[in-house]
């Protein structure tokens, strides 16, 4: 009987021994008879579980110390409350005690999307590479930042930053979204809405003003639901596993309160390179890649196939819409004055006294574009006028470096650079324009500020030591001559054990009048 029931015999004993004191349970073999008495999982067991992070053995502590000061029931064994714990809680729920919200989500079936139109409806996403480029000497992770076609799951575009990114990359990225000219094409064209997470540059006032402006609808996704956007996120997780794990640099997230490790002759990507690898990735993503929610189709054929007419935006009219309105200004006889510098050019001749609207690529603070403010209509770009040299701004950066180590609560504000999203291949951009009377005023200022520099350690020589010392020529050639020596406060008598000459020790009396 054991055999055929792939039991041991011991087993088959116990249920003939229950079913001789109870012939209900020779029914079901083997079931746990359903008592009254049975243990079940309590709300305080279900907060103590959330207290000590599923921590059943914590839990079972708990109980025990409050029976013994008689504030509750004697718990059972620790095997009963695990068993309680697995009957009465769902893997969801015991998730979700130990862990959070975010681990009990791991055990819910979502819904899936129908797949819709191309340009139906666009995702959009920052991600931190988890790989170190050299940029300009400095190993650093760049950011990527793209948007993602949710019906034929095609990159439509993308943006690299070095350094953190900000609006600036956003929209950059998007103006290589929209536009199917070469490049970029033949993905592109206006979506109907765009989904975000809260994220605080996807939300700014310049790129929200940038999506009323081309009737495009902005899904502000709640807090913490990244399956609201998975396709966006499944490329996060992507991009990872199939292209970056294989660049050198990969820097692979560590364990808390470990570092990551990696080659010490390892040699580093340049920011250039990255850019062109990923580029040339997100090509091979787009035209032979085949996901599988596509059937067999890569996301260039999937677009290809799709009938859907597309909305088409000018270049130059895209450029205008992605830019940062800084209201109207007066151009006078030194330009135009923004942000208390001045912009000029070569337009300007003969245009004195008329009203313009600025508008500038935010970082970008090197030109500004300007528009009639009456018409709208666009005159022309104006670059920063006396800007300095690279000489000049290389010296205000170390400065600023020099600076900022004497006061490391202000490094972060004070120290962030910023570089130019880039969406085709070339060496980073650094961002942050400075005239000449700028980088002169500030090199000035940490001049003077400077103690080190302001120093004179020569100025007035020490004083020439007592005739009886006997000082190296060296030191007696560097004290002023004729000075006179400061009067000792005790006698000269005493001299050193070793006959070398030398001052006594001024003499001390204690309080009974003992002199030591």
């Amino acid at each position: 009987m054991a055999q055929s029931l792939e039991v041991t015999e011991r087993t088959v004993w116990r249920w003939l021994a229950a079913a001789e004191r109870d012939e209900s349970a020779a029914a079901e073999p083997g079931a746990r008879a359903q008592s009254k008495d049975r243990f079940s999982v309590t709300p305080e067991v279900r907060r103590l579980l959330a207290l000590w992070k599923g921590n059943v053995a914590a839990v079972h502590r708990e109980l025990i110390t409050r029976a013994a000061k008689g504030e509750g029931e004697p718990p059972p064994s620790i095997p009963t409350l695990h068993r309680a714990i697995r009957r009465d809680l769902t893997p969801g729920e015991r998730a979700g005690l130990a862990g959070g919200e975010r681990a009990a989500r791991k055990h819910d079936v979502f819904l899936a999307r129908p797949r819709g139109w191309r340009n139906q409806a666009w995702e959009t996403d920052h991600m931190q590479a988890p790989v170190l480029v050299d940029v300009e000497g400095k190993a650093r992770r760049p950011w990527i930042t793209w948007f993602t076609d949710c019906a034929t799951n095609a990159i439509i575009g993308v943006a690299v930053t070095p350094g953190h990114p900000s609006r600036e990359s956003v929209l950059a990225a998007l103006r290589s979204a929209v536009l199917r000219e070469d490049p970029y094409g033949p993905f592109g064209g206006l979506p109907e809405k765009v989904r975000v997470d809260r994220g605080k540059d996807f939300l700014s006032r310049t790129v929200t003003a940038a999506f009323d402006l081309l009737d495009v609808t902005v899904e502000d996704l709640p807090a913490y639901t990244p399956h609201l956007k998975g396709t966006v996120e499944g490329l996060n997780r992507a991009v990872e596993s199939m292209f970056l794990a294989a660049l050198p640099g990969y820097a692979r997230q560590p364990r808390p309160g470990k570092r990551a490790s990696r080659p010490n002759d390892e040699v580093l990507l340049g920011f250039e390179d990255f850019t062109t690898q990923l580029l040339a990735w997100t090509l091979w993503w787009n035209t032979e890649h085949r996901p599988a929610p596509l059937r067999g189709r890569t996301p260039l054929e999937a677009w290809q196939d799709d009938p859907t007419p597309l909305r088409d935006v000018p270049a130059t009219d895209l450029w205008t819409f992605t830019l940062e309105d800084a209201g109207t200004r007066t151009l006078t006889t030194r330009g135009i004055r923004f942000r208390k510098r001045d912009y000029v050019g070569p337009w300007m001749t003969g245009q004195g006294g008329i009203q313009v609207q600025v508008r500038f690529m935010p970082h970008h603070d090197h030109r500004i574009e300007v528009y009639h403010a009456a018409t709208g209509r666009y005159l022309g770009p104006a670059d920063l006028a006396d800007e300095a040299t690279e000489e000049q701004v290389s010296a205000v950066r170390k400065v600023r470096a020099a600076r900022a180590r004497r006061l490391k609560r202000d490094l972060q504000a004070s120290q962030r650079e910023r570089y130019a999203a880039a969406t085709q291949a070339g060496a980073p951009q650094r961002l942050g324009a400075l005239t000449t009377a700028q980088a002169g005023a500030e090199l000035a200022q940490a001049t003077d500020t400077d103690l080190s520099d302001l120093a004179l350690p020569d100025l007035i020589p020490p004083a020439a030591p007592p005739a009886e010392w006997r000082t190296p020529a060296s030191l007696a050639a560097l004290a002023t001559p004729g000075q006179p020596a400061p009067l000792p406060s005790v006698s000269d008598d005493a001299s050193t054990p070793d006959g070398l000459g030398g001052r006594a020790a001024p003499s001390t009396t204690d309080e009974d009048g003992d002199a030591s």
